[in-house]
């Protein structure tokens, strides 16, 4: 399996109705094979802040494992060199075939922690698979990554390529919020 750059999303809800609705896009790229969710983390408080949580990834076993195996391998190689890239392989594989989570307990606290009551927070771990093509193609013709970010719709105002009215369509706006850009 051949892991496509992966992106983390961080989603704030304010009164959250979820229905289905994100889930069933989640799956229908994933049958597309445009993105897979390696692992995510959802935290609901309700208006009493009693406090709900939900783990998603939408990768097979085999897939979980492998994707371990590669993110404990380039994490042992950081801190061991050769032999830490083949004892974090090893170890990244084990973790992943337990059913371990990317995002740990401290992490799920601080989560917790930092929304109000009648929120919640999504962190997703986001592999965008439609872009391995385009990345190896890249990578043929002697080209690497220098940067990037998403591009807000307030961005697209200041340039004259959307209209200010169409910015504070509350889609729109949602977006950019989520971009950090608000």
């Amino acid at each position: 399996m051949t892991v496509g750059p992966v992106q983390l999303l961080v989603l704030g809800f304010t009164h959250p109705t979820f229905s289905g609705d994100i889930l069933n896009e989640l799956e229908r790229l994933r049958d597309a094979d445009m993105v897979r969710v390696i692992d995510s983390l959802v935290v609901r408080k309700s208006a009493r802040g009693e406090v709900e949580v939900d783990r998603l990834s939408n990768l097979t076993t085999d897939e979980a494992v492998e994707v371990g195996s590669k993110v404990g391998a380039l994490i042992g190689l950081g801190a061991a060199g050769e032999a830490g890239m083949r004892a974090g392989a090893k170890a990244g594989a084990s973790a992943a075939a337990r059913g371990a989570s990317v995002f740990t307990e401290e992490q799920t606290w601080n989560v917790i922690d930092d929304i109000p009551n009648d929120s919640a927070a999504a962190l997703v771990l986001l592999e965008h698979h439609w872009a391995v093509p385009l990345r190896d193609a890249v990578a043929r013709s002697g080209g690497f990554p220098l940067g990037g970010r998403f591009v807000s719709p307030l961005d697209l105002v200041e340039i004259g390529l959307l209209s200010t009215e169409e910015a504070e369509q509350p889609v729109v706006m949602a977006s950019a919020h989520v971009m950090g850009r608000t």
